[in-house]
């Protein structure tokens, strides 16, 4: 296959998915037997994202012009440990190794091993090409480069099993936002989305806020309110009422709409159904702390990624800020 061939195939997959065919709605309803975090809604929030914000023609030869891709690459075997918090949460990964001309052995998780196996396979449909290219596997040896996704545990086991490979090994990443308390109820709403969005499991989930001294929480407690339907998914309401149970046994203050739990908290990471938050004084000594802080995938801010952007990935949008294309193409 050609560069060319390749943008052919992903424009096409865009289209695929966009029809929401009998066979991906099968997909995604196996998905959701198999992941209870996986909702038809998250499911298809997850899909318009990959078909509006990557799968576009334009998009996508723009992507590949910016590094001169071209077909004079050797090709090589890319190995891919994928997560499995979000639905697709690999795509960008399995994408960026595809436009490069590159071959990938992928190890799913467990959790989410069933869209993409599904999406692999229509593209084996469209080229049989890409059976050689693409495959998944449990057993990733013998690969020339590998793209890891996990935990910081999981990562240092990779640190040490790849180390003799070229290798970009992520570790666990989270997101804050940080409010001037001069938010539109707009506004608020859509930090709302980039809380609460998959049940706050991804790594651009916001889990925590910073707000000045003598904020009002009430017009953000009520933003929260477009989520309350969660206390109709037990494996949410149980982390809630968990959590709920910890705060009151160590008397500790929280406010809470019924469904999503405010705490004041050093912490960047919270719990499922938490979120975090800290008070600050001045504003540039703490835009300047957290732009340093090597744990953050985003900071959700007027200054920063706008509010309802977070989960709302483009194809520049690396995880970590590492570029996996500048690195596949030096391997």
């Amino acid at each position: 296959m050609n560069l060319q061939n390749r943008i052919n195939i992903l424009v096409e997959l865009g289209e695929y998915l966009k029809k929401n065919g009998s066979e991906w709605q099968k997909a995604k309803q196996q998905a959701q037997n198999k992941n209870g975090w996986f909702t038809e809604a998250f499911i298809d929030k997850a899909t318009s994202n990959i078909i509006e914000k990557y799968l576009k023609k334009e998009l996508l030869e723009k992507w590949a012009t910016h590094y001169h891709l071209d077909d004079l690459i050797k090709a090589k075997n890319v190995g891919i440990v994928m997560a499995g918090n979000i639905p697709m949460v690999g795509f960008h990964d399995f994408l960026a190794v595809f436009i490069s001309g590159h071959n990938q052995r992928i190890k799913f998780s467990s959790k989410d091993d069933v869209l993409l196996t599904h999406i692999i396979q229509y593209i084996q449909t469209l080229d049989t090409n890409t059976t050689h290219s693409i495959n998944i596997e449990e057993n990733l040896k013998g690969c020339d480069a590998y793209i890891t996704t996990g935990g910081n545990q999981s990562a240092t086991y990779f640190e040490h099993y790849f180390s003799k490979y070229p290798s970009i090994i992520r570790r666990n990443k989270t997101s804050i936002a940080i409010l001037t308390g001069e938010e539109t109820a707009n506004e608020l709403n859509r930090l709302s989305e980039d809380i609460h969005l998959f049940f706050g499991l991804g790594c651009r989930n916001v889990t925590k806020i910073f707000v000045p001294e003598n904020y009002d929480f009430v017009p953000l407690l009520k933003s929260f309110d477009q989520f309350k339907y969660f206390r109709d998914y037990n494996k949410y309401i149980n982390n809630y009422d968990f959590q709920l149970s910890l705060l009151l046994l160590n008397n500790t203050y929280y406010m809470t709409n019924e469904s999503t739990l405010l705490v004041e908290s050093n912490e960047l990471f919270s719990p499922i159904s938490v979120l975090n938050y800290s008070f600050y004084s001045n504003y540039k000594i703490l835009t300047e702390e957290v732009a340093k802080n090597g744990d953050l995938q985003c900071i959700v801010g007027r200054n920063f990624v706008p509010f309802g952007q977070a989960q709302e990935p483009e194809l520049f949008s690396y995880a970590d800020g590492i570029d996996t294309i500048q690195f596949l193409l030096t391997i």
